[in-house]
């Protein structure tokens, strides 16, 4: 039995444009909860926020039924955190703040097994083999292995084009908040500069066979990303969505003046 289909990889490799959402409340029942709303992935997020490789495993678990396609930002392009995300059950990451072509390779090689990468045989007792029921996980694990590096700063934009050359790099995430932070237009996402900079950025990792990819926060961002290129799309993230609403239910019922308003 080979390593399980990963769908999103083959979406990426045929061109297709899908939408996900950023998951950083961090707790299983909420993430089983965003795995029944539709979207095509989810992205776990362990680089902001409170929570180590146990509450990445329980939402992987937690979206183990789920038809959205579970992904995990990894706190920082560690060889030890990939090691356990994978073994864990991941099948697709998103590694943090990658500004050279020397890093972008290492993490090809963390994520691949001997003979062409440095990833540690011990699936036959992990979670991503089914715990050794998937009896030729090892030798079919590679293939099906999605690796995303995010670009974020000044320092990555001007080595975009040598991190592109490096093969097995799947998509490039464009980080838009710390990127408009680096060019001196913190929180400006609508800059015209820091916009022009993501739409060339979005051109460049598509021209060089890759998938660019983006988080948004808003309709119209959302759409001009799209509209530029964007080929994985996270639409939103639970944190704000959930805060938000609360807000606004709030907003629309508590009495002004009273001590909730």
């Amino acid at each position: 039995m080979p390593a399980p289909h990963n769908p999103f990889k083959a979406a990426l490799k045929a061109g297709e444009t899908t939408i996900g959402c950023w998951l950083s409340l961090g707790d299983p029942l909420s993430t089983e909860i965003a795995g029944t709303a539709g979207f095509e992935w989810l992205l776990i997020d362990s680089e902001h926020t409170p929570y180590d490789i146990t509450r990445i495993r329980l939402q992987l678990m937690a979206l183990q039924a789920s038809d959205s396609h579970a992904a995990v930002r990894v706190p920082t392009g560690e060889t030890w955190i990939l090691k356990q995300v994978l073994d864990a059950g991941a099948q697709t990451v998103l590694v943090p703040m990658v500004e050279t072509a020397e890093q972008a390779a290492q993490l090809v090689h963390d994520v691949r097994y001997p003979p062409t990468g440095g990833r540690g045989v011990g699936y036959s007792g992990a979670r991503c083999s089914r715990f050794g029921a998937i009896t030729d996980y090892g030798p079919t694990a590679d293939d099906q292995i999605c690796l995303l590096i995010q670009v974020e700063n000044r320092a990555g934009i001007a080595n975009l084009d040598e991190i592109l050359a490096v093969d097995g790099i799947d998509g490039v995430f464009i980080g838009p908040a710390d990127l408009s932070a680096d060019m001196g237009h913190m929180g400006q996402l609508t800059h015209p500069e820091v916009q022009a900079t993501i739409k060339d950025a979005f051109e460049r990792i598509e021209a060089a066979g890759k998938a660019p990819g983006v988080l948004t926060t808003t309709p119209e961002f959302t759409q001009d990303c799209l509209d530029w290129g964007a080929r994985f799309v996270a639409t939103g993230l639970d944190l704000l969505i959930l805060a938000k609403s609360l807000r606004t239910l709030a907003a629309t019922w508590v009495p002004k003046g009273s001590k909730g308003g």
